[in-house]
């Protein structure tokens, strides 16, 4: 720049000097004036306001914690009824034998208390409060120490009970509770209206605390036997006093009694060496002004119990707490209060800078008059200047300061010559910048994800709409804060994490969720740092991506892959997984569990009688039992159809398990309601013990099994432990399954036949054809032992076409001689439900040449009630080869007329079970007349089974059932032995 050599006009002759020299008088004036008065009404509007808040604080905070004291006071007294009732109940076994230790006092731990007999009391009838109060304590114990440090029951011959159990390991043997403030206050002397009583406080020097003791006595048939307490801390008690107070708006407590002992004061803290009932004998207050307003509120307590107070340094706030006797101040000082008008004073400051301006206008407005031509003249040049006109400035050179202004203007315009060109540049290039600017801050501002801007530490400085919409945080508010506090607090190791890696890479990428939130929100975060020209950070960047429903769909996933769908139990697959885990604890050594495996007896009747939405229903509701009678410790599945199982852990013997199967079959006896049916359901329930049973997944599963299979078979609706007694039954039932395949390899079944008599004609008009089993030892199978088994393994469908062949060449041979009988065949429910059932005994019968009329098919009504219309399908396909139909057993089984006239049967078979007890059981005779009139009704022949005396063959007789078997005529005879009977054959 060139030296233009300006000389710049000084003192009074300056404009510049003059006009700051007026609007500092007038502003300065205007300021004290204003400043005052303002200040002043702040002052007096703030103590009152503050004033007001003490007092609404400090009775609020008064009366909570008398709520609160009342609330522990009538749970004391409940926990002491339920005591004294369970004392009334139990007296106690005075004849336990106590082991007394070292010292001579007895103490006993159990999982939950601790108890204590002094040496001198050994041997006496205070023995009997051992067992006396143990039995209601662990309820009582869990329900009390919600709200206290300890619960214990104080008798009158020193007998101690206490949880937790410390106190009663650690007193002296010799200890004396008559001494202890916590016992001698609820004696008859001293409370003779029994009714709850605080202590004063005193410091116990076992658990080394200062407290004060909730004590209400106890009496059996009015005679005191002792006391049950609960301690409340005092430290415990006054940070509940200080939640309840807010104290986090810098307001301060001070608690003392009515006697004037201090309790609580800022800085004061009770010694920790203290004797055992030492009293608290309170401190010093050191401030004047609050000792001051301590003697002012207990001179005339009842009259001045809601005082407030404004001393030089403090505001004060008296509110009594009743329960207690005790009197609570809440307080603040002053000079906090009016940290506030620090901020009006720089709003007045700033109403004083725009007085000041509006002064300096007016003041400018007269000085324009007075150089308005020159100015006007130098603005003329600097217009001409900014169009370019550097070399056209004709500019005045007098010597004041619009002179030396001119002189100015003319030096710089050849320097701004020289700078322009480079300036508009600059600015064509700052323009593009700022235009790349809006356009990135609309993208942010409009993003979808959200965008968050932080200094070098992580403090906010920006966040987009989208995240301000998010999280329901104003920005203002947000502004200042760390980015970690937008992170649930549940998820503070992420913090932790974030922080660590961002200081060691300056990168962060993972997912979180989302704090501020009415519900949960995932978010995809990304923290990337933004650096300066010298590479160092300045700022980061993060932006973040909702993934709710990415999450939402990985839990529906893990609910679908581990949880069923039906019932919301766990399913097969997390149940074994479950199951490998408790194996493996119980491996250590260190655990022990019961496996409970159990299905529904009778399901599959009421699945297929109901239909299958009547039986989800009733899984559901079976799966809500079994939620409500067990823990939530336990595992729980639905392991398929109507199977469940049940890992019970922690339980070591079979005493514990086998408390928790009747109880979860208690659940199962009230009635299910499905639809407008009352349904009852049982369940047969398989305990084994682990690792007692087995160690091996696959092998405990096993053993569960057999059990359930021998509940079952022992009449359902009933438990059964493993035992190995179970294990060889189920080895002896598989060397059956493979000796019963060699069987039917090698033909070692034989047929039996019953003969059937007309008790018209006396003749034999048929048989019923029996399966027996003669081994290569020569013994005889019973059809009860192996059937069952033949049943479940399928090979049933095997023999079921062996007797069809057998049978039919039984009827070919006997046609052979003239013999015009038909032949009764049983059909099982494995092979009635074979679809290939009617082509094979079509197949059959063309091969034997058998009449298809000859043959009687027998079903039992269970087999007919499952699916009733594929068993009419079934019914009409053997109906069409002309083959007859019978239902046997009948009136054993569920059906209903309504079902029975839609089968194309041609008769029934009267149970065994009906007839055996005719004449003496006229009921039975009753159903018997019944079951043949109806038959009659509805022109379908009618035979009983299981006639054994003359009397059963004259009722049926005359009642037209001519149509008997039984061994009142016949036991079940080889078919070589038939020529032996007596009867004439048709």
């Amino acid at each position: 720049m060139k030296d233009l050599h300006l000389q710049k006009p000084t003192g009074m002759r300056s404009l510049s000097v003059k006009l700051a020299l007026l609007v500092f008088i007038c502003t300065l004036g205007a300021g004290i004036a204003v400043l005052s008065g303002v200040l002043f009404l702040q002052r007096v509007v703030v103590l009152e306001q503050e004033q007001a808040s003490l007092a609404q604080m400090a009775q609020h905070t008064a009366k909570q914690v008398e709520q609160l004291i009342t609330q522990k006071e009538k749970k004391a007294l409940a926990a002491n009824q339920l005591f004294t009732r369970a004392l009334s109940v139990d007296g106690g076994s005075p004849g336990m034998a106590m082991q007394p230790q070292a010292d001579g006092a007895v103490r006993i731990r159990d999982s939950v208390s601790g108890a204590f007999l002094p040496a001198a009391q050994v041997g006496t009838s205070a023995e009997r409060w051992f067992s006396a109060s143990k039995g209601s304590w662990p309820e009582l114990a869990a329900m009390m120490r919600q709200d206290f440090f300890n619960f214990y029951f104080i008798s009158h011959d020193h007998f101690i009970r206490i949880s937790p159990a410390d106190w009663a390991l650690e007193v002296d043997a010799e200890h004396n509770f008559d001494q202890d403030v916590f016992f001698r206050l609820a004696t008859p002397e001293q409370n003779p209206a029994r009714v709850p009583r605080w202590t004063p406080v005193y410091f116990d020097d076992i658990w080394q605390h200062w407290m004060t003791s909730l004590i209400v006595p106890v009496y059996l048939d009015d005679r005191f036997v002792g006391v049950t307490g609960a301690d409340y801390i005092l430290d415990d008690l006054f940070a509940d006093l200080a939640s309840q107070a807010l104290l986090s708006r810098q307001y301060q407590l001070m608690v003392f009694e009515r006697s004037g002992n201090l309790l609580l004061a800022p800085g004061h803290q009770p010694q920790r060496d203290a004797r055992m009932n030492t009293l608290l004998q309170g401190m010093e207050i050191s401030d004047p002004e609050l000792k001051a307003f301590k003697q002012q509120l207990l001179t005339e307590p009842e009259r001045n119990q809601f005082l407030s107070a404004s001393s030089e340094q403090y505001l004060l706030q008296a509110a009594p707490i009743e329960r207690l006797g005790w009197f609570l101040t809440v307080y603040r000082p002053k000079a906090d209060t009016f940290k506030t008008l620090q901020s009006i004073q720089s709003k007045v400051f700033v109403l004083f800078v725009l007085i000041a301006l509006i002064v300096a206008v007016l003041l400018q407005f007269f000085i324009y008059r007075l150089v308005l031509k020159r100015l006007n003249r130098v603005s003329d040049a600097i217009v001409r200047l900014g169009r370019g006109g550097y070399h056209t400035l004709k500019l005045d050179q007098s010597s004041d300061e619009i002179g030396v202004l001119n002189r100015a203007v003319e030096g710089m315009s050849g320097e701004i010559a020289e700078l322009l060109e480079g300036l508009n540049t600059r600015i064509a290039e700052k323009e593009q910048a700022e235009r790349s600017t809006k356009k990135l801050t609309k993208a942010v501002a409009f993003s979808s994800s959200g965008i968050v801007l932080t200094d070098a530490q992580l403090g906010i400085e920006y966040l987009n709409p989208f995240l301000v919409d998010l999280l329901l945080l104003p920005a203002e508010e947000a502004a200042g804060k760390s980015i970690t506090d937008l992170i649930a607090t549940e998820m503070a190791f992420v913090r932790e994490e974030m922080l660590q890696t961002i200081l060691s890479r300056h990168h962060w990428r993972g997912d979180i969720l989302l704090a501020h939130q009415a519900q949960q929100c995932w978010m995809s975060m990304a923290i990337a740092p933004i650096r300066d020209e010298k590479g160092t950070v300045t700022n980061y960047v993060c932006a973040l991506q909702d993934i709710s429903f990415i999450k939402e769909s990985q839990q529906k996933m893990e609910q679908l892959a581990y949880f069923d769908v039906l019932t919301g139990l766990a399913n097969r697959g997390y149940f074994r997984e479950q199951l490998r885990k408790a194996l493996a604890m119980s491996q250590r050594g260190h655990y022990a569990f019961a496996l409970l495996y159990f299905d529904l007896d009778e399901f599959k009747l009421i699945n297929d009688t109901l239909g299958h939405d009547a039986g989800d229903e009733l899984l559901k509701e079976v799966a809500k039992r079994l939620i409500s009678r067990l823990r939530e410790e336990d595992t729980i599945a639905r392991l398929g159809g109507d199977e469940f199982a049940v890992i019970l852990s922690g339980i070591e013997s079979r005493q514990q398990a086998a408390l928790i199967a009747e109880n979860l079959q208690h659940s199962f006896a009230m009635p299910v309601k499905l639809g407008s049916q009352e349904v009852a359901i049982s369940a047969s329930i398989g305990i084994t013990m682990a690792p007692e049973d087995a160690g091996d997944e696959e092998l405990l599963l096993k053993h569960a099994d057999l059990a359930m299979y021998e509940a079952k078979a022992r009449g359902k609706n009933t438990f059964h432990f493993f035992s190995q007694d179970l294990n060889e039954a189920a080895k002896e039932r598989l060397e059956l399954e493979s000796q019963l395949r060699e069987a039917i390899r090698e033909h070692q079944f034989m047929l039996y036949y019953q003969p059937k008599i007309d008790l018209n004609t006396n003749h034999i008009v048929g048989y019923e054809a029996l399966i027996r089993w003669l081994r290569p030892d020569n013994k005889l199978v019973p059809p009860a032992r192996f059937i069952p088994v033949a049943e479940s393994t399928g090979l049933i469908v095997q023999i079921g076409e062996w007797v069809l062949w057998e049978g039919c060449r039984f009827l070919a041979r006997q046609c052979s001689r003239g013999l015009n009988v038909d032949l009764s065949i049983n059909l099982s429910a494995r092979q009635f439900r074979d679809n290939s059932l009617a082509e094979t005994v079509e197949r059959i019968l063309k091969r034997t040449g058998v009449e298809p009329k000859r043959i009687i098919f027998e079903i039992t009504e269970s087999m007919l009630m499952g699916d009733t219309d594929a068993a009419i399908h079934q019914l009409n396909q053997l109906k069409s080869l002309g083959v007859s139909l019978s239902i046997d057993d009948f009136g054993t089984g569920y059906s209903s007329l309504s079902y029975l006239k839609r089968f194309p049967v041609d008769e029934l078979k009267i149970d065994r079970s009906f007839v055996q007890d005719i004449p003496e059981d006229t009921n039975d005779m009753d159903i018997v007349s019944a079951i043949i009139a109806m038959a009659q009704q509805m022109n379908l022949r009618v035979v009983a089974e299981g006639v054994e005396t003359v009397e059963q063959v004259a009722f049926l007789k005359q009642h037209d059932c001519t149509l008997v078997q039984g061994y009142y005529f016949s036991m079940p005879l080889a078919e070589q032995e038939l020529n032996q009977l007596e009867f004439t054959i048709n």
